[in-house]
């Protein structure tokens, strides 16, 4: 897994260029509601409960106002909370039976929490799913942070062959002393029958195509996904809270968008 750098100062003038032109928006959430609300159900839907997840993660998952809900400033809270000793709340939402997509440029604006033990993600999920289960159906994580490294997020695609442990995948640091708790950013991928390339800021960081993958297996991403949000407690890559991560934790997302690109038509 390599991991970049980059100077702050670059990261701040590409966001004004990190969506190429050619591009129309075909869905978006821009989070506009009054304070407390729910996120729009026409839009996301919830998965519910506990039992670790595939990854030994600690939190529920609810449907409660207490885990989602709108701030009435354009943003989407998600919010991990402590409600005994060793035992979390927390939300997923998904647009799974929604909303889908197959290819095209797929971004967020976030503020990331932050404190060991926490596992915010901006990720994509094959919408067969229930028909060939995981990894068969694909994953493409677009952004995922473990809370023991604040300036790094992880970008990762999975599928049979190359999953878990063995995901294809690049990590992105922020230089200095700067977190991505400390401000928004936009996490993007650009995805074509060809390459998934990943960005942070408007920089591409990470491209994955078919060649990328282990030879003999599938390439799994010429199909429809739907996008989710979520924030774990605890797993076997984040390690569990410990007496230095404080609850409430806020994952806050600004926007969620997608592009496709314009089709070009010449004029004979």
């Amino acid at each position: 897994m390599l991991l970049l750098v980059l100077p702050l100062s670059m990261l701040l003038a590409a966001q004004a260029q990190s969506r190429p032109p050619n591009w129309a928006l075909i869905w978006t959430d821009e989070f506009d509601g009054p304070a407390g609300s729910a996120p729009d159900p026409a839009k996301w839907t919830h998965d519910l409960g506990a039992g670790g997840w595939g990854n030994q993660e600690l939190e529920t998952y609810t449907d409660s106002r207490d885990n989602s809900y709108l701030d009435g400033a354009g943003h989407l809270v998600i919010e991990a909370r402590q409600s005994a000793p060793g035992q979390y709340t927390s939300a997923r939402l998904k647009t799974q039976m929604k909303f889908g997509v197959t290819y095209g440029r797929i971004e967020a604006r976030i503020k990331l929490p932050a404190g060991q033990g926490i596992w915010p993600a901006f990720w994509m999920l094959g919408a067969n799913i229930a028909d060939k289960g995981w990894p068969q159906c694909g994953e493409i994580d677009i952004m995922e942070n473990i809370g023991r490294e604040p300036a790094a997020i992880h970008g990762t695609v999975h599928g049979p062959g190359y999953s878990g442990a063995n995901g294809i995948s690049q990590s992105f640091s922020l230089s200095g002393s700067t977190r991505f708790a400390d401000d928004y950013h936009i996490f993007a991928v650009q995805w074509s029958p060809a390459a998934i390339q990943f960005f942070v800021d408007g920089n591409a960081y990470f491209k994955v195509t078919p060649a990328s993958i282990p030879q003999g297996a599938n390439w799994v991403f010429n199909r429809p996904f739907f996008l989710l949000l979520n924030v774990a407690v605890g797993g076997s890559w984040p390690g569990s809270p410990d007496a230095t991560t404080s609850f409430p934790q806020k994952m806050l997302v600004d926007y969620v968008r997608v592009y496709q690109q314009r089709r070009r038509f010449r004029i004979k």
